[in-house]
């Protein structure tokens, strides 16, 4: 069973930054499209970004936009959440998914299309 495992969570200062990392076995390979959700205090999972793995092309949700940036590595079957200027709202615990199956809604962040989830990457803003 593959299993995706998110790292680089912890605290950050308002207006600052941290990577969050994602290993994915078969990313190279066979994953089509991976995302990054967070689920913030209080809230449901909502979606915060998506590559297309082929292209490496990328979708945001609009309250990170501008401000995080997701990449990937396919030599190192790895996806990456570069989150820059901080906001308190941003504290939450951060998921990676990914799926085998390319799908404009899965591009959209519809997280019925994703098949594979990590343990999830716990970030809080510090004073």
């Amino acid at each position: 069973q593959v299993q995706l495992v998110e790292s680089g969570g912890g605290s950050v200062r308002p207006g600052g930054s941290l990577r969050l990392s994602c290993l994915a076995p078969g990313l190279r390979d066979t994953m089509r499209v991976m995302a990054w959700f967070r689920q913030r205090p209080g809230k449901e999972r909502e979606w915060v970004a998506s590559i297309k793995t082929a292209d490496g092309s990328t979708f945001y949700a609009d309250p990170v936009k501008r401000r995080f940036i997701v990449s990937q590595d396919k030599a190192e079957n790895s996806v990456f959440l570069q989150m820059n200027d901080f906001l308190p709202a941003d504290s939450g615990v951060y998921y990676c998914a990914g799926t085998r199956y390319f799908t404009h809604e899965a591009l959209l962040g519809d997280a019925r299309q994703f098949g594979l989830w990590g343990q999830g990457t716990r970030v809080s803003v510090s004073s």
